[in-house]
């Protein structure tokens, strides 16, 4: 067997839901790093669902050598509980790009290689492409601010629309450079936020993630574990946020308000903060450096519903 693709925080994913046992998803197969981690800890079972059709076409060359224990199936995670078709023991979400999609330039995600405009994490629906080619000047400054947090963004937004059609990553990367003073020593590139909100937007990574852990919530028999790794604060905010009020564990509200009439509590924290990588990981990883993972255990309470709006989640004005 080739040596196994190691994804961020795994080794302190496992330590933190040990003893891994049962069926677990892996919602975010990717280059299934995560997979064969919970397989080689005890797993019985894992169910890997990936978006992305060629995640699997990669993953035959060993996926066999497991057997009945992998069971691989398209789709996204947001009907995970639906896809896993029963109830499962854990649910490890790894969000955002992966390293193996960046290293594609055909996919269109990275502004390092040279590509088409596409960032689509499924092959299907409209590429970046389409949508900036579209999509007027006030959309796009909305998109690279509340989903990228660029300061930029009416002036970046605005160099766009002048600049099309846009074809390539080259040329998105151009056109956001453009805008920006050049970087100092050790910042990151000046495009990151610009293509990070795109591929938001592309994907409709906010509403997928709201949904994602929703399902696992459905799908996670009583005392099974959700594992949510994200890689910056937007993501990790709506995570945070979404176990917190489903543990009822959230700040309360005005003491001059009246009481409100929460749900019993669909989760309890076992850890106070997120998790991060540490000095061994960190020196043999960069990338982890900016990884966050959250733990929540199920209880035996009814599965429910997350209010959107305590949970910050990013919204456009007028809709997605």
């Amino acid at each position: 067997m080739d040596a196994p693709h190691v994804p961020v925080l795994l080794d302190p994913l496992l330590a933190a839901v040990a003893p891994v046992r049962g069926t677990w998803v892996d919602g975010t197969f990717g280059a299934g790093g995560y997979a064969r981690g919970l397989l080689a800890a005890g797993a019985e079972l894992v169910i890997g669902i990936d978006r992305d059709p060629a995640v699997f076409a990669m993953a035959a060359e060993w996926a066999g050598d497991y057997g009945d224990r992998l069971r691989l199936v398209q789709g996204t995670f947001s009907e995970l509980d639906v896809l896993a078709g029963e109830p499962v023991d854990g649910v490890v979400l790894d969000l955002g790009v992966s390293s193996m999609q960046l290293d594609q330039p055909e996919r269109g995600f990275s502004f390092l290689r040279d590509g088409p405009l596409d960032m689509r994490m499924g092959q299907a629906g409209p590429s970046a492409a389409d949508l900036l080619n579209t999509a007027d000047e006030s959309r796009i400054a909305d998109v690279l601010h509340y989903y990228g947090e660029e300061r930029a963004a009416r002036r970046i937004a605005r160099a766009i629309v002048a600049a099309r059609p846009l074809a390539t990553t080259a040329q998105l990367a151009e056109v956001v450079q453009s805008c920006l003073p050049r970087p100092k020593p050790g910042q990151s590139h000046p495009a990151t936020r610009s293509f990070q909100a795109i591929r938001i937007w592309v994907n409709d990574e906010f509403g997928q993630l709201l949904a994602g852990l929703e399902a696992a919530e459905r799908a996670l028999k009583p005392g099974g574990h959700l594992a949510v790794v994200s890689f910056h604060s937007l993501e990790d905010r709506v995570v945070k946020r979404f176990m917190q009020a489903r543990a009822n564990a959230a700040g309360g509200g005005s003491r001059h308000a009246p009481v409100a009439q929460l749900d019993p509590p669909a989760f309890t924290l076992p850890f106070r903060r997120a998790i991060g990588a540490d000095a061994a990981e960190l020196a043999a990883n960069p990338r982890a450096r900016s990884a966050f993972l959250r733990v929540a255990v199920r209880t035996d309470a009814p599965a429910g519903r997350a209010d959107p709006a305590r949970l910050g989640l990013p919204r456009l004005p007028g809709g997605v």
